[in-house]
């Protein structure tokens, strides 16, 4: 049976808890769960979910991810923010992250600190064997306010090994302690960093690349515009995984996937409320938001990914188009059939696997061209 759901109807949200023992217990629950996605053969996946499917402007939702979302509304979650305490939305997203972590090898892994705009931050570099690889420089999701290099280790650790670069993740500061635009300014103090310091590191200086997913495409894309504007090395690439471009955007996808999809409405309105809430910029800010640039012409090359079910799906469309029109080449790629932070939900299988596995192809790609 295909269900096709109306703007923001398809799933009704369960009440927010705060983030407790019985969190911990669901999260290990889920874990177990999640681990074993993989191995449950697909029929027996659409059985679970009476035979139901969500279709959606055209799109029908991948079946492992829906029993994923159906499974989340079981333990009573929503959302990809548990708690309204940012204390609390951190510790409930690194449990959810270690509950089902691989922990894939590579050729080594290092913590490190880098420079950050007001002093040391943390890093962590994974290593590739490949001779003269290029370097990822990689800024995680979460709002600029949840997340960290722990919450995105499997991520990194993939895209090293089936993209064979050198990744480097940056922990920069977050909001509400350190507000806009601090994690723009350590993330590039720590881009330039990793320009410097490429060779040590064992990845070939002339192709440092960034990248990041969400809040972290958002990073990126703004390390790339501020390094033309002040004639810093130009990135090789910028990877942008369903960035946010516009703070204030309000656009169809933002309505039509309000709630139900992993990434709610609530939640972006609780990341712009501490991010930029103690901050002395708007959400209008070309400082925050890359999609207001003046000019996007003379920026690196780009590779623009958004998710069918996705309510920033339309921003990274709108960025993609601003990027072409201004000359700057761009690969983009929308999965219709994923939801926001699929290139995390990797280890489920699935679409998001498949679709995982061709961004880092792609991205491995145009590395190669960039040598």
């Amino acid at each position: 049976m295909t269900e096709t759901v109306a703007a923001g109807e398809s799933v009704q949200p369960p009440v927010r808890r705060k983030v407790g023992v019985s969190d911990v217990v669901a999260n290990k629950v889920a874990g177990v769960t999640l681990r074993g996605m993989p191995r449950i053969p697909h029929p027996v996946k659409r059985v679970l979910l009476g035979g139901r499917s969500i279709t959606i402007d055209g799109n029908t939702l991948d079946t492992t991810l829906h029993l994923m979302l159906a499974g989340q509304q079981l333990l009573g979650l929503d959302g990809l923010v548990a708690d309204d305490d940012f204390v609390a939305a951190r510790t409930q997203l690194e449990l959810l992250a270690a509950s089902f972590k691989q922990r894939i090898p590579i050729a080594g892994v290092t913590d490190l600190t880098v420079s950050g705009a007001e002093g040391p931050v943390k890093a962590r570099h994974y290593r590739t064997d490949e001779p003269g690889a290029p370097l990822l420089v990689f800024y995680h999701g979460g709002g600029h306010v949840i997340g960290s290099i722990d919450s995105h280790d499997d991520l990194c650790r993939e895209i090293c090994r089936s993209g064979g670069v050198h990744v480097l993740s940056v922990d920069y500061r977050l909001a509400p302690e350190h507000p806009a635009p601090a994690a723009v300014e350590d993330s590039y103090a720590a881009y330039l960093w990793a320009c410097e310091h490429a060779a040590e590191l064992g990845a070939d200086p002339q192709r440092v690349a960034v990248g990041g997913d969400s809040a972290g495409g958002n990073l990126a894309a703004l390390v790339t515009l501020r390094a033309r504007d002040e004639k810093a090395p130009r990135p090789a690439l910028q990877l942008l995984l369903y960035p946010v471009t516009h703070y204030d955007a309000e656009t169809r996808s933002r309505t039509l996937f309000a709630r139900g999809f992993f990434l709610t409405q609530h939640d972006i309105d609780w990341f712009r409320a501490r991010y930029l809430g103690g901050a002395q910029l708007e959400g209008s800010d070309p400082r925050v938001s890359p999609l207001l640039a003046e000019d996007h012409s003379g920026l690196s090359p780009a590779l623009v990914v958004t998710a069918g079910f996705d309510p920033l799906r339309d921003e990274g469309r709108h960025y993609a188009d601003a990027l072409r029109a201004a000359g700057t080449p761009v690969d983009y790629r929308e999965y219709g059939s994923l939801v926001h932070g699929f290139a995390n939900f990797f280890p489920l299988g699935g679409a998001s696997a498949t679709a995982t596995g061709d961004v880092i192809s792609a991205m491995r790609a145009h590395l190669t061209r960039a040598g």
